[in-house]
């Protein structure tokens, strides 16, 4: 096993074990995303959009991070669906919605990875096949797709929201059917590459700039991801700066 993957596994358990609402969870194999609770816990929100929830590794992390908040999420695989409702079916605040985002509405065929978390509505590229091992196609699965517009009465209300997009290449699809969703989002906090891993992806580079058509700002990269020394992909946070008038009506 890579040394780097070892360390950030061996952080999530020390991190689970250091929380007892996390200690159920590691039943069913899921840690808490340890990385990103340092970023949680400087953000101010009155909710969540995990979109890409796989098995509810980040809602996890929100939920020791950001307690009380609620989250909606976003997961179209039902194995990783049905281990995510394992872990947070009880608690009344998280949802989860069985449905992968994109900006039109309708049924997409979902490349599925050796590794769940690497599967995408996009082919799975060669770069990502020579960079990070065991994310080979492995068969394909027609899924529903769906517009996070279409969604508003999911978070009716929140005007002050963090939408989380881990989304595989995906995410300048997704965005682009999340354009009113945004106005109701203080903080958009997403994974992005430098180099194409799935066919027909946008980079960094293309969402940062639709990110700022929006109104947002990038203000961090974390978690950056190196293979000899270039930047493959890392986790960048936009924050709002157009923020919503107080008595504005949110639908």
């Amino acid at each position: 096993m890579d040394l780097e993957l070892l360390k950030i596994r061996l952080h999530k358990l020390a991190v689970a074990f250091a929380h007892p609402q996390c200690w159920s969870a590691l039943a069913d194999g899921v840690a808490p995303s340890a990385e990103h609770m340092a970023v949680l816990r400087t953000l101010t929100v009155d909710g969540i959009i995990d979109a890409g929830a796989n098995r509810g590794q980040f809602s996890l992390a929100c939920r020791v991070a950001l307690p009380s908040v609620p989250i909606v999420a976003f997961e179209p695989i039902p194995a990783e669906a049905a281990t995510f409702r394992r872990v947070h079916g009880k608690y009344a605040g998280i949802r989860l919605i069985e449905s992968a985002l994109g900006e039109t509405r309708g049924t997409a065929t979902l490349h599925l990875s050796q590794s769940a978390d690497s599967s995408s509505l996009l082919p799975i590229g060669r770069r990502q096949n020579e960079l990070f091992r065991n994310t080979a196609e492995v068969g394909t699965l027609v899924v529903p797709v769906q517009r996070l517009d279409d969604l508003a009465t999911q978070w009716a209300g929140r005007r002050h929201q963090l939408l989380k997009l881990d989304v595989q290449g995906f995410e300048l699809n997704v965005l682009r059917g999340a354009v009113e969703t945004l106005r109701s989002c203080t903080y958009v906090y997403a994974e992005c590459s430098e180099v194409a891993l799935y066919d027909g992806q946008a980079l960094h580079s293309e969402v940062a700039s639709f990110l700022q058509g929006a109104g947002f700002r990038q203000t961090g990269r974390f978690n950056s991801q190196l293979r000899m020394g270039q930047l493959i992909q890392a986790d960048y946070l936009f924050v709002n700066e157009r923020p919503i008038p107080a008595g504005a009506a949110i639908t």
